[in-house]
């Protein structure tokens, strides 16, 4: 049966067994609002009497009693919930099964790409800087500048070296335009049993009283020099100072 709230119009659909026979208390889901409802009617059956017909024939009854407050000894009201539509849901498809074993759901795919370690390639870049300048420090040693390495502490192989030294005499000669020319030349020999590495040449210039007023770097001819070998070396400088009295040769970096 269909049940109609009083106060809000909501309606309920109820089966007939919930109200029974004699009618019960019912209270609206929506309002809370209780009220007395009636059962269902039956069905007439054939040759019965309607209720205008028994009315007609039977004196009327009495008047019900007066309401009371106290209904603690009727049926708990029920609560009935409204109507709702049914609504049929549609299968959901069965999950997709990939049929390849060696999927992997995690692999990167594009456009995405791995993430860097940008750790890793910090300390990759910082050996390799290292590599290049201890390949750097090793062709200067080889090649080029004792004399550039010992100005910066690193005086290597020079003071060691068995080579000798030995200069010719000063060549001092004015030229055209007024300036003088100050030539110096030597030789730098190998004594020992093994080729050895010739570092540059340092010539420093002194006055009477010892103190150095001039100096400059001789690059050689060679860097290196053969068992009992020998190598010639020359340099000019011009306007050199007057006061210079005594020219003094060294290997770059040998100790005074």
């Amino acid at each position: 049966m269909i049940l109609e709230c009083p106060e809000c119009r909501t309606r309920y659909l109820v089966p007939d067994s919930a109200i029974g026979g004699d009618g019960r208390v019912v209270r609206c889901a929506s309002c809370r609002h209780s009220w007395y409802q009636a059962p269902a009617e039956a069905e007439k059956p054939r040759g019965a009497l309607t209720a205008a017909e028994i009315d007609d024939i039977l004196p009327p009854p009495p008047p019900p009693p007066p309401a009371v407050e106290d209904v603690g000894e009727q049926p708990e009201p029920i609560a009935v919930a409204p109507e709702m539509p049914f609504q049929a849901s549609a299968p959901m498809p069965p999950p997709a099964v990939d049929a390849d074993p060696d999927y992997d759901a995690f692999a990167h795919r594009p456009p995405f790409r791995p993430r860097r370690n940008r750790a890793r390639t910090a300390t990759v870049v910082a050996i390799i800087a290292g590599l290049l300048m201890l390949a750097a420090v090793g062709v200067i040693v080889w090649l080029g500048a004792p004399g550039l390495l010992a100005r910066i502490g690193l005086p290597i192989g020079a003071a060691e070296t068995p080579l000798l030294l030995k200069d010719n005499p000063i060549e001092r000669r004015e030229l055209e335009n007024g300036s003088e020319l100050f030539a110096i030349s030597g030789q730098v020999s190998n004594p020992s049993s093994e080729r050895q590495r010739v570092p540059d040449i340092t010539a420093e210039l002194k006055d009477a009283q010892g103190r150095v007023v001039f100096s400059w770097t001789i690059t050689p001819q060679q860097r290196t020099l053969a068992p009992g070998g020998t190598i010639d070396f020359n340099s000019a400088k011009l306007d050199v100072p007057p006061n210079s009295k005594k020219l003094e040769l060294s290997f770059s970096g040998e100790g005074s």
